[in-house]
């Protein structure tokens, strides 16, 4: 039996982008359904630290910082290496303090800057060297979602009761909330970080009658006469009597399934290097991205995706789980090695960049000599630091290699002694001083902010010597927070078939599209910016068709 549904307008995914496309969409008048694949909504968003990048924000003036979309359309194309569609980046520019103003004002999203936190790239041109553009959400309290605050997606890389400034993701603290401010926030279930965003969302569609049909994956589109009018359902779609439903779209379909990360087949066929350490949602294995190509839609973006490295750890019931490095790296006393014992980049760059180093491909052996890599460590820094949540005097974890000498531990991890002991040799020599000749570590505002900020701005917040032991040693290696390739959209976000002619009646945002920021990542937030904006266009565009 097939079983028919009809909307004005079908949302597919509830992650930031899919939840703001849901809104925007009934707020132009638009009946919406919003279907997810999974049992849980938030998509990838409800895993990130919630941050969102957006250049020229409206809450840029009432610190001092001036900022404009001429500067930012200069830094982003100071990094895109002209492959990007201009016409979409001057869209995600000027259209993005639009959206943070219109969420403000009609959502229970609320934004406040992460102060001083620089740009990815803090020395090109259009920078802001010293913040301004990066935003997070307040605590918002879940008791507020009701029976929804338990179908949220919870990931495994930040606590959720811990707002983003107390964490290394966001103001560099060290120190979580008081054990009373803790249990204010229990009281309300009150949520930082990417939960934060998320529960705000999901919030704004609750209150307009917005209820997400969840255990819904979709199959196939539906286009008649060339137009896209519907989508068809693997599952119940909310008719559990039924694996083959129909769901009908007066004006349009919004794509925000996500990346493709989570598919072997996807990441061989289009990634430009390794990535064995997806840090998303299961969920994520292109669904909306085969839909689209089943239908003619041109694609854009396909080699790249947010790049980084990671370290696998354990957590209890969940086993062995990627876990993003982002400060741990940037801390002095630490460096990272690869399989010939060598240090290969600057350690504290941003972690999109980074992914750069583990595909460089040796034109000799044809491999990829950085990868996997070694974090290194001595013992001021486990005792000062931890890792991942670890501190001593807990017992040492099985993922991380110790050894009393650095010859020991260049025999523990299998890299050439000789080679190992002359780098941290070098290394030392120099870190005294808290210099970094080879990479130049320690000397932008974006790695002092990433390491010790007991320490200070300066270039020994990153660089200190390896000289306490024991020693540590983790394995790296490359990983992703989602893909950023997909259907090509234009500045409205919608998606272009081959020819570079309007699919009508579908769109896409997200990390389901090809992406305005190309192979760059602006600053922290640069995923989420993008999925807000777009999501927006999408919903605002196809409710008004």
């Amino acid at each position: 039996m097939t079983v028919t549904r009809t909307h004005d307008v079908i949302v597919l995914g509830t992650g930031a982008a899919g939840l703001v496309a849901a809104i925007a969409a009934y707020d132009g008048g638009a009946d919406v359904g919003i279907y997810e694949k999974a049992e849980h909504v938030g998509g990838t968003a409800a895993w990130s630290g919630g941050m969102v990048w957006m250049p020229d924000n409206p809450h840029m003036p009432a610190l001092g910082v001036s900022d404009s979309s001429d500067e930012a359309l200069t830094y982003i194309r100071s990094l895109t290496h002209d492959l990007v569609d201009d016409t979409v980046l001057e869209s995600f520019v000027h259209h993005g303090p639009e959206v943070i103003s219109w969420l403000e004002e009609h959502t229970p999203v609320l934004f406040k800057i992460i102060e001083n936190f620089p740009d990815y790239h803090p020395t090109h041109p259009g920078a802001k060297e010293n913040g301004g553009r990066t935003l997070m959400c307040p605590m918002f309290p879940f008791a507020d979602l009701g029976a929804w605050a338990d179908r949220v997606w919870v990931g495994h890389q930040l606590p959720v009761n811990i707002s983003l400034d107390e964490t290394t993701f966001g103001e560099g603290a060290s120190q979580g909330p008081s054990a009373e401010d803790l249990a204010v926030r229990k009281a309300t279930d009150a949520r930082g970080t990417g939960q934060a965003l998320v529960g705000a969302l999901l919030k704004g569609c609750l209150d307009r009658g917005l209820f997400p049909y969840t255990n819904s994956p979709a199959r196939s589109l539906i286009v008649r006469d060339g137009r896209v009018v519907g989508v068809r359902f693997d599952s119940d779609a909310g008719d559990s009597d039924s694996n083959n439903v129909e769901v009908h779209a007066r004006r349009g379909v919004v794509l925000a399934t996500g990346g493709f990360e989570q598919n072997k087949e996807m990441v061989r066929s289009f990634l430009r290097g390794p990535l064995e350490r997806p840090v998303s949602v299961p969920t994520n294995t292109g669904d909306g991205l085969k839909m689209a190509m089943r239908i003619g839609a041109g694609l854009g973006n396909m080699r790249e995706a947010w790049w980084a490295p990671t370290i696998d750890v354990d957590r209890p019931g969940l086993g062995r789980v990627p876990y993003l490095v982002n400060g741990e790296r940037s801390h002095p006393h630490s460096i990272m090695v690869n399989r010939a014992g060598r240090r290969f980049a600057n350690e504290s760059a941003n972690y999109n960049a980074f992914g750069a180093a583990f595909h460089y491909l040796d034109v000799s052996t044809y491999d990829y000599s950085n990868h996997p890599a070694w974090l290194l460590f001595d013992d001021y820094y486990m005792q000062k630091f931890g890792l991942a949540g670890y501190f001593p005097p807990a017992a040492l974890p099985d993922w991380i290699l110790t050894a009393d000498s650095i010859d020991v531990l260049a025999k523990t991890i299998d890299v050439p002694v000789d080679e190992l002991e002359a780098t941290v040799r070098r290394w030392n020599t120099h870190a005294v001083d808290g210099n970094d000749p080879d990479f130049g570590r320690g000397e932008s505002t974006l790695d002092q902010w990433w390491g010790d900020r007991e320490v200070g701005a300066v270039s020994a917040a990153n660089v200190a010597p390896l000289d306490t032991a024991p020693y540590y040693a983790v394995q790296v290696r490359s990983g992703a927070l989602g893909t950023k390739g997909g259907p090509r959209t234009d500045p409205n976000g919608r998606v272009l078939d081959v020819d570079g002619a309007e699919i009508p009646g579908l769109y896409a945002a997200g990390n389901v599209m090809a992406s305005a920021m190309g192979m760059t990542y602006g600053g922290a937030g640069g995923t989420l910016g993008p999925a807000l904006v777009f999501g927006w266009l999408a919903g605002r565009d196809a409710a008004s068709r």
